[in-house]
C-alpha cells in the first residue's frame, strides 16, 4: 500500500514513491534538475550540481576576447557576447555554492579586461 503525499526529500535529493514497506523505485530525482537525474550504478545518489549565469562587465571593446577566455575555464558551459548593461553571459556549473564562488573570484575574475561580474544562481521552484 503505497504511503501518501509527497515524495520525501533528503539532502536535495527528491525520491520516487515509497511503499509501506520501504521498498520502491530505485530512481532518484535531483531537485536542480527538474526530476530529470536518476540514481547513479551500485546506489549511489546522483551528484547535484549548481548552476549559475554569470553577467560580466568589459573594458570598451574587449567583450569577444573576454567570452571566448572565459569559455576555456573548467567548469564554464557557455560565454556569450551580449548587448546591454553587460558585455558576456556565462553559464558555469560547480559542485556547491563555495566552489562556483571561488570558480568566479579566482578565474573568471582574473581574466584581463573584466571590469565587474554579478552571479546570478539558478533556482528551480
Amino acid at each position: 500500500m503505497p504511503i501518501s503525499g509527497p515524495p520525501p526529500v533528503r539532502a536535495g535529493i527528491r525520491h520516487g514513491p515509497r511503499t509501506a514497506t520501504g521498498t520502491g523505485p530505485k530512481r532518484c530525482y535531483p531537485l536542480c534538475h527538474g526530476g530529470r537525474g536518476q540514481m547513479m550504478g551500485g546506489g549511489q545518489e546522483a551528484m547535484i550540481m549548481v548552476r549559475a549565469y554569470v553577467l560580466i562587465q568589459t573594458e570598451v571593446g574587449q567583450a569577444a576576447r573576454v567570452a571566448k577566455e572565459v569559455a576555456e575555464v573548467d567548469g564554464v558551459g557557455s560565454a556569450e557576447s551580449v548587448t546591454g548593461p553587460y558585455d558576456v553571459i556565462a553559464l558555469v556549473e560547480a559542485a556547491s555554492i563555495d566552489d562556483l564562488g571561488r570558480m568566479v573570484v579566482s578565474r573568471i575574475q582574473g581574466v584581463k579586461g573584466i571590469t565587474r561580474t554579478l552571479t546570478c544562481p539558478v533556482v528551480h521552484f
